[in-house]
């Protein structure tokens, strides 16, 4: 009987070794499937980040069709002006002040042509140029010149004091074109006002012309002043054009009349050194 006991104690001790060898396995289980868990999480997130990488991009905004801008006191011709304003105070113009004249440009000119006992005519004619970039952010240049060419005609439309306004389309300037027409009480005179605005590509032009009848003379007629307004819009509008092509054809310098004109100059200084002073 007591041999039987120290036995029974040592069958019991051999027993629980499986025990603790199947926990230890069930504890290495749980942590491979802690593992599982962190793979199919950076799998997911994988999967997420990809899925963001091939989200569409947006196009790239048509380019600007126009870089630059001419002078715009010379953007009428001198036959014009002349025809327009007869006896202009300043035949070459008086341009506004402007930071970027690539961007925006303008130029006016007022005469006063004295009739005798007939009277005196009074012209004033002005032209404004604005010129938009494209910009992947605010949309391309010929969009962005469209909305300002319709806040201009709204502009225009509410000026202040303006009589039986009226516009209509003014067909063959530009892209597209409006002329705005008013009657305007100013000085106690009567003036008839006529402004084309004109949209070509990404280029706006806004030309203004009016006239009055002074010491009794008669006012000129709104027909006249809106076809003389519609005639040197369409010579501002060409004049963007040719400047674009102008840059087109003026193509980089190949260095050739620089060198040679350097060549020169080395040449004369040469002979200066070696002619004696007198």
């Amino acid at each position: 009987m007591h041999r039987s006991a120290p036995r029974l104690s040592r069958i019991l001790a051999c027993a629980a070794v499986p025990v603790m060898l199947v926990a230890v396995g069930c504890s290495s289980d749980s942590g491979s499937g802690s593992g599982s868990g962190s793979d199919a999480k950076k799998s997911a997130d994988s999967s997420s980040s990809g899925a963001a990488s091939t989200e569409p991009t947006k196009p790239a905004v048509e380019p600007a069709k126009f870089g630059d801008l001419p002078d715009p006191c010379s953007s009428i011709g001198k036959g014009t002006i002349e025809d327009l304003v007869p006896d202009a105070k300043k035949k070459g113009g008086t341009a506004g002040r402007s930071s970027d004249l690539s961007v925006r440009g303008s130029c006016s000119w007022n005469g006063l042509e004295d009739k005798g006992v007939k009277g005196s005519q009074y012209r004033w004619l002005s032209v404004a140029l604005t010129r938009f970039d494209s910009d992947q952010s605010l949309g391309s240049g010929a969009d962005r010149a469209a909305e300002d060419y319709t806040k201009q005609v709204a502009k225009e439309k509410a000026t202040e004091g303006a009589q039986k306004v009226a516009t209509a389309d003014a067909a063959g300037i530009g892209d597209e074109a409006t002329a705005i027409t008013y009657g305007l009480d100013k000085s106690d005179e009567k003036f008839e006002n006529s402004t084309v605005v004109a949209r070509t590509g990404n280029v706006v032009v806004t030309l203004t012309y009016n006239g009055a009848g002074f010491a009794g003379a008669k006012t000129p007629s709104a027909a006249d002043i809106l076809k003389d307004a519609q005639k040197a819009a369409k010579e501002a509008v060409a004049a963007v054009g040719r400047t674009a092509e102008a840059a087109k054809t003026d193509g980089p310098s190949d260095g050739k009349k620089d060198e040679k004109s350097d060549g020169d100059k080395d040449a004369k200084k040469d002979d200066a050194e070696a002619t004696p002073k007198s």
